[in-house]
């Protein structure tokens, strides 16, 4: 069974380790926002792709979702003691993955071609994509201003209120033919439980995207990030909000309206079964907030079955 999920976010990586677990090496392919990539002291940086791909590797640190297990500071402190603001966490094992990205990217690769290579060195079993090999960057307005994402999201914690978003470089990007080769070929695409304003909506604002998910052939269904009404992690929620979206399970049905046929929601939310049925969605209500390695196995099985019941 081959299946196309799309992520990015720790989230996403914890259903895509999931859906790892539960098929057969070679079967599952992540499509990854890239959105939120930036450049730092010269070093090309890509949070969720390295998110995924620690995750699928097996490497991930525990407790934060993201980062290297047992990294080390050394260069950070380095870089601060040269006078350096070392506000982004950058550690050492983390390091050389930014370091050779970096130098295959000036050496003429595609940050496709760059991935493909790094995930095979950690031994990931399937394929990790990039939504596009040319950058994108997310811009957040807010009171303050007009602010990049990481700057938002890690230098100054997610405390500003979101007014809007852009996606600067998006009109020059195209899906990639790896990325449409998957999905045209998938048995199965799933939306992991991303941030659907800044993580999902810059994949499925690539040019090409929504098309080649609508040309394919296979049942689609998306996973809601909000659990009664509150992001298990990130600023999902309060970001909805702002931007006069419904911070729900229901809000976040409506998101993904037109793209797929079904929705997976957890037991708190099963109230908004019906509403989201009146957008022609098929629901599945179950457990699904991943507390452990068996939970996201667990939950992968049943988004499976769940689409393998939906009537395409």
């Amino acid at each position: 069974m081959k299946v196309v999920a799309l992520a990015g976010g720790v989230g996403g990586a914890k259903l895509a380790s999931g859906l790892q677990a539960v098929l057969a090496p070679g079967e599952l392919t992540v499509v990854v926002n890239t959105a939120d990539d930036f450049w730092l002291w010269g070093l090309r940086i890509c949070p969720d792709l390295d998110t995924v791909m620690y995750t699928l590797a097996g490497i991930a640190n525990p407790e934060t979702g993201w980062g290297v297990m047992d990294d080390t500071f050394f260069a950070l402190g380095m870089l601060s003691r040269y006078g350096e603001d070392a506000w982004f966490r950058v550690g050492d094992r983390d390091l050389a993955t930014h370091v050779l990205r970096t130098s295959l990217l000036h050496g003429g690769e595609r940050l496709t071609q760059v991935t493909a290579r790094l995930a095979a060195a950690l031994g990931v079993p399937g394929r990790i994509l990039p939504m596009c090999d040319e950058p994108v960057s997310t811009l957040l307005y807010t009171p303050a201003g007009k602010i990049e994402f990481q700057e938002y999201f890690v230098r100054r914690a997610q405390k500003d209120e979101v007014l809007g978003v852009e996606l600067r470089g998006i009109g020059e990007a195209r899906a990639s033919r790896e990325v449409e080769d998957a999905i045209s070929a998938a048995d199965a695409v799933v939306i992991c439980p991303s941030n659907p304003v800044v993580s999902i909506g810059p994949i499925l604002s690539v040019p090409g995207m929504r098309r080649a998910l609508t040309e394919s052939g296979a049942p689609k269904v998306a996973v809601s990030p909000l659990v009664g009404g509150r992001a298990l992690k990130g600023p999902a929620d309060r970001m909805m909000s702002s931007l006069g979206r419904e911070a729900s399970a229901l809000g976040v049905a409506r998101e993904y309206e037109g793209v797929v046929g079904g929705m997976v929601i957890d037991r708190a939310d099963e109230r908004e079964r019906a509403g989201i049925e009146d957008l022609g969605m098929e629901v599945l209500v179950t457990d699904a907030v991943m507390r452990s390695e068996e939970n996201r196995a667990r939950l992968a099985g049943e988004i499976l079955d769940f689409c393998g019941s939906l009537r395409v």
